[in-house]
């Protein structure tokens, strides 16, 4: 067991050594959140290194100096115009909201604009001369080489996202505006920022995307018909479809940052899959993807980095219910649901087996009543000590209820391991609520949303 604990952790670190991170976005359209620095404060006690504004407000900056934080900050689309028009005005304002703080508030990006092509406000034909003035402007102070320039592009500026290799921007921005856009970040070594909801996709499309494919659980998979690679998320599929895009247009190694994403834990009645527990899976499951898995199919050695969307609910968020609902925590800094955040809680995660005690601690509030049920099995392609040292953790120090596979018991037969296997993990699993991360055993098992049947042992939704 040790062995396979020390082997298993080795690998985790190693992969998390390849530079992925996550982050976290801090919105604050809300007028019930704590004080910046009772944020920052729970920021650090989270493990969370890398946080993302919408603003550079002074309270915050402020607050984050000398945390050990880094910021991305924003230029807010109202004053791209501005931005465009004339240095002086970057200068002024590099000066006042970064340069001030900066370094004792460290300050890695500055993102330009926020989903400019969706603003309703046409502020599309000042992004690239703002992006260029905020730049020189880093340049005057010293700091260009440090902090990186880019702006949130919404999916919706793809006019094809399937198969992920016929990825395609939208004709009429392609010359007016991608393009020069790119240039400006290949000539900045700086990156592509992408905001990324497979929620949206999955509630406009439940006919013909599957859960487990948008939430990262196991599944088949879609093949890209014209490459042959597997997608077995719709969030891979989605990054791919912006790097095809990209690479369409010449642009083939410009990076990308994922600077949203999420899953609502509350919704209305038409926003099917709004639900607590779907949102703890795909968060907690996404963070696994970005920490441990590598890059995309179409870029495996580019790290996926990515902020996660959004640290608080936040109450004055205009639009459907899910709008407020996408926080990891409540204003009260009590968590929604319990997800890992870092390698380390990984590492601690039971799902994980980190060969003590279980480590996790369920989120105060239930799963949704109604969300569906799932279940967790064992995986019938790993191998058979894995599998036997993982049954042993679940029966033993993860206090599983291993009494219905003992010989002669309810569930003894079929006497196979993974039949044995399945019902150990499954009792932890539902022990602990089927909280994210608890179905998992390094590899081990998996959830799936119909219920297992091993000859006529009935695995039960709660222990």
């Amino acid at each position: 067991m040790e062995a396979f604990l020390f082997a298993f952790l080795s690998i985790l670190f190693s992969l998390q050594s390849h530079a992925a991170y996550v982050g976290i976005n801090y919105g604050r359209i809300a007028d019930d959140l704590p004080p910046p620095q009772q944020v920052v404060e729970l920021l650090k006690a989270q493990g969370v290194t890398k946080v993302k504004l919408y603003d550079t407000d002074s309270t915050v900056l402020s607050a984050l100096s000398g945390s050990g934080i880094s910021a991305t900050v924003a230029l807010p689309n109202e004053e791209l115009a501005a931005a465009a028009a004339n240095q002086s005005y970057t200068d002024e304002w590099i000066r006042s909201n970064v340069v001030s703080y900066y370094p004792k508030t460290l300050i890695d990006a500055i993102a330009v604009g926020n989903e400019v092509f969706a603003d309703s406000n046409n502020t599309t034909q000042f992004l690239v001369p703002a992006m260029k003035n905020v730049y020189a402007s880093l340049v005057r102070y010293d700091v260009a080489s440090s902090i990186k320039v880019s702006s949130p592009v919404a999916l919706s500026a793809l006019q094809s996202s399937y198969p992920p290799s016929a990825g395609s921007f939208k004709s009429e921005l392609v010359e007016s505006v991608i393009k020069p856009m790119l240039d400006v970040l290949k000539q900045t070594e700086s990156y592509l920022m992408v905001n990324a909801y497979p929620f949206f996709a999955y509630t406009a499309n439940t006919d013909t995307i599957s859960l487990d494919y948008a939430l990262f659980r196991n599944n088949s998979g879609n093949i890209d018909s014209s490459n042959g690679l597997v997608y077995k998320s719709l969030f891979d599929a989605q990054i791919d479809a912006v790097y095809a895009a990209m690479e369409k247009l010449g642009f083939h190694d410009v990076k990308l940052v994922v600077s949203e994403t999420g899953w609502p834990s509350k919704g209305d009645e038409n926003e099917i899959g709004a639900s607590q527990e779907n949102a703890a899976a795909y968060n907690g499951n996404l963070v696994r993807r970005v920490l441990t898995s590598g890059g995309t199919p179409l870029r495996p050695a580019d790290p996926l980095n990515t902020y996660l969307f959004a640290l608080f609910n936040e109450n004055q968020k205009p639009g459907p219910t899910s709008e407020r609902n996408y926080g990891l925590f409540y204003p009260n800094k009590q968590k929604v649901y319990d997800i890992p955040l870092t390698a380390q809680d990984l590492a601690n995660s039971p799902g994980m087996m980190n060969g003590s005690k279980s480590q996790v601690s369920p989120a105060p509030a239930p799963p949704q009543t109604g969300a569906s049920e799932t279940w967790c099995v064992a995986n019938g392609e790993a191998r058979a000590e894995k599998l036997q040292e993982a049954l042993d953790y679940a029966c033993g120090e993860g206090g599983a209820d291993c009494r219905p596979i003992q010989p002669g018991a309810t569930c003894y037969n079929p006497n196979t391991l993974q039949a044995h296997a399945s019902y150990a993990f499954n009792s932890f699993y539902q022990r602990h609520r089927r909280v994210s991360g608890t179905c998992d055993f390094a590899g081990a098992a998996y959830v799936v949303t119909q219920p297992p049947k091993f000859g006529s042992c009935e695995f039960p939704t709660r222990n």
